[in-house]
């Protein structure tokens, strides 16, 4: 089975419904449902139209307040929601054996 294809599968068997996973290799969560990966797309909409079409008209004394505040308030909000709605954290190596 390739590595793909077995990722695809872990991400498919989410009998809870959980919008994000737990990765299978290392430490964090991945989108599982499409509920996730529009929650994900919204935030890189966000922060792309921040960094490339925002930031570069603004002189550098605004980027702070314009740019990075929101950026990092943004980024709360999707912890925030990947926390409430994604599986438990835990370090992970791969598919567990049965």
């Amino acid at each position: 089975m390739s590595c793909w294809s077995e990722y695809i599968a872990y991400l498919k068997d989410n009998p809870e419904g959980y919008w994000f996973k737990r990765k299978l290799y290392g430490y964090g969560w991945t989108p599982a449902t499409w509920q996730g990966w529009t929650v994900m797309g919204v935030y890189l909409l966000f922060v792309f139209t921040l960094t490339l079409v925002v930031a570069p008209q603004l002189p550098e004394s605004e980027l702070l307040e314009v740019v990075l505040l929101p950026v990092f308030g943004a980024t709360a909000v999707l912890l925030a929601i990947t926390w409430k709605t994604g599986e438990s954290l835990k370090w992970q190596w791969g598919k567990l054996k049965d």
